[in-house]
C-alpha cells in the first residue's frame, strides 16, 4: 500500500469501496463456466465506475491477475472484450504514470 492509500483508508466511504472490490473479486472463485467470467467482470466493473473517484484502485494485484487470467486464448472473446473493458476503466481513473506500479509493467 502507498500513503494515499493509507490516508485513504480512514475515509469509511473508501473501506467501502475495498469491501465492494472484495465481493466482486469472490466472483472470480466461483465461476466455472465463461459466461460466470463475463459476470465477475461485468460487477467488477460496475464498483470500478461507481467508485471512480478515487485515483486509487484498491486489491490491484488481485485485479490484474483476474484481468490476465480473462484474456487467455482458450476463452472466448466475449470475455476477452469484458475485461479489456475493465482495462478501459481502470486506465481512465488512474494518472497514466501509475501505471507501471499498479500492473508491475
Amino acid at each position: 500500500m502507498n500513503t494515499e492509500e493509507v490516508e485513504l483508508l480512514s475515509d469509511s466511504k473508501y473501506r467501502n469501496y475495498v469491501a465492494a472490490i472484495d465481493k466482486a473479486l469472490k466472483n472470480f472463485e466461483y465461476s466455472s463456466e465463461w459466461a460466470d467470467l463475463i459476470s465477475a467482470l461485468g460487477k467488477l466493473n460496475k464498483v470500478l465506475q461507481n467508485n471512480a473517484k478515487y485515483q486509487v484502485v484498491p486489491k490491484k494485484l488481485t485485479i490484474g491477475k483476474r484481468l490476465a487470467q480473462c484474456l487467455h486464448p482458450a476463452l472466448p472473446g466475449g470475455v476477452h472484450r469484458k475485461a479489456l473493458e475493465t482495462y478501459e476503466i481502470i486506465f481512465k481513473s488512474l494518472d497514466l504514470s501509475d501505471l507501471p506500479k499498479i500492473f508491475f509493467i
